[in-house]
């Protein structure tokens, strides 16, 4: 059984509306399907699908953090300069 919603849950979207190269949003992280679907789910499904979003930033976070590194490490540089931002990740 669901639990009754007392308040909408409002849509991710950021307003950046351009997908990247695997069809996620690079604004808000949904797929197609998520993002043109968003009103038919249910708040359960809703929920769902910002946790998704949650990870696949996550990931294409670290993706982009390894490759910076890798490129840093190829031109010769031991590191980069710290961000205390990227701990979180």
């Amino acid at each position: 059984m669901e639990q009754l919603e007392f308040f909408n849950i409002p849509s991710p979207c950021r307003g950046i509306c351009r997908t990247d190269n695997r069809g996620y949003c690079v604004g808000c992280m949904r797929s197609r399907e998520e993002r043109f679907n968003w009103l038919e789910f249910t708040p359960t499904q809703q929920r769902n699908i910002i946790r998704l979003c949650r990870q696949r930033l996550i990931r294409k976070l670290r993706a982009e953090k390894a490759n910076a590194l890798a490129d840093a490490q190829a031109n010769g540089q031991d590191a980069l300069p710290d961000n205390p931002q990227e701990e979180l990740f």
